[in-house]
């Protein structure tokens, strides 16, 4: 975790992954250490954030987002410390939200970077609960999956950061909330910790007639970040006027072709027309950037009562980056998963 006053190290893209990315597809480069010009300020990365977006970003097809070029520094949320600054707006030693990407420093004219001042109580949460995750599961349930006291909420990834938090709201909501997770652990620790009403492993032989069973009146919003078998379980129950938010599909990310099978895609148009389901996506900041001090108020207010539980898995340095993000897209994370890439003084 030791970062260099001379040199900046990188994670760039060395090829395009086909299917799930290797350690390979990855590489770390040095480069001087930038130095800042007029108005502009030195950051060092003290946290930086694995999210599964970014494998889609390792890809050059056609999204909403540019890829990142072969040969081009990964990207990334980061919580970093100002080392030098010719900007007047901050000051050495301040912390701040940025988008600086797989790296020790960055330079930046000050432009989209969020001040969170000289003391932060938690600063990694920046990257997590009162980031970009927590965000998306507040505004995806409530504004899209508006659920109401007594309904069913179905949530996929029940112990991920957007998960979890999607469920704690639904309970704060009054739903009967059931969650989906890998392993007897994270649905233990959904029922136990974050106070989900039940929580089914997906790795279950049985898994759809135990939701089916979950779900004895149906599903009335299902936050949906997986894709996949679960989604073909989730289908047949969901009720009529039902609301799926979409905000990922994680599931999907690594695939070359279309999964093997009957095409599902009739059974689906039908079922959105005769149970008038909405399906919708949404892309946080592009749909929601106008709204986040409301999640920000409700959300600050929630975790100081406790109503909300949070889960970081922090993992020790920039090297370790990629191994980890590689584990990030077959599940094996435990909550937040954020990297420490250099000390917090």
């Amino acid at each position: 975790m030791q970062q260099s006053t001379s040199i900046n190290r990188q994670v760039v893209l060395a090829s395009r992954p086909h299917g799930a990315p290797r350690v390979e597809n990855f590489r770390i480069e040095e480069k001087p250490l930038p130095t800042p010009g007029p108005n502009q300020l030195l950051l060092r990365t003290v946290y930086l954030s694995l999210d599964p977006y970014m494998r889609g970003r390792m890809s050059d097809a056609a999204s909403y987002a540019e890829p990142v070029e072969v040969d081009g520094l990964m990207v990334g949320g980061t919580v970093c410390r100002v080392m030098n600054s010719n900007n007047p707006d901050f000051k050495p030693g301040d912390w701040v939200l940025s988008y600086s990407g797989w790296q020790d420093y960055s330079l930046s004219d000050g432009t989209g970077l969020t001040n969170l001042g000289s003391k932060p109580q938690n600063p990694s949460y920046a990257l997590g609960i009162m980031g970009m995750p927590g965000f998306t599961a507040y505004m995806g349930l409530l504004d899209i999956g508006q659920p109401k006291a007594g309904e069913t909420l179905v949530v996929a990834a029940a112990t991920g950061p957007v998960g979890a938090t999607v469920g704690q709201i639904g309970k704060i909501k009054q739903c009967h909330v059931v969650g989906i997770a890998g392993g007897e652990q994270k649905c233990r620790h959904a029922v136990e910790t974050l106070g989900f009403d039940i929580c089914l492993d997906h790795h279950a032989s049985d898994f759809a007639e135990q939701l089916a069973k979950a779900c004895p009146n149906g599903i009335d919003v299902y936050y949906e970040n997986v894709g996949g078998k679960v989604f073909d379980a989730v289908l047949p129950l969901l009720n009529t006027r039902a609301r799926v938010p979409v905000c990922g599909l994680i599931a999907q990310y690594n695939m070359t072709a279309l999964p093997d099978g009957p095409d599902r895609m009739t059974l689906l148009t039908r079922t959105i027309l005769t149970k008038r389901l909405k399906i919708q996506g949404f892309i946080i900041f592009d749909d929601y950037a106008h709204r986040y001090d409301e999640f920000a108020r409700d959300m600050s207010q929630w975790l100081a009562e406790g109503k909300i539980k949070y889960r970081e898995q922090v993992v020790q340095g920039l090297e370790n980056a990629p191994e980890a993000f590689i584990g990030l897209l077959v599940g094996k994370n435990f909550g937040k998963l954020v990297v420490q890439v250099g000390a917090e003084d």
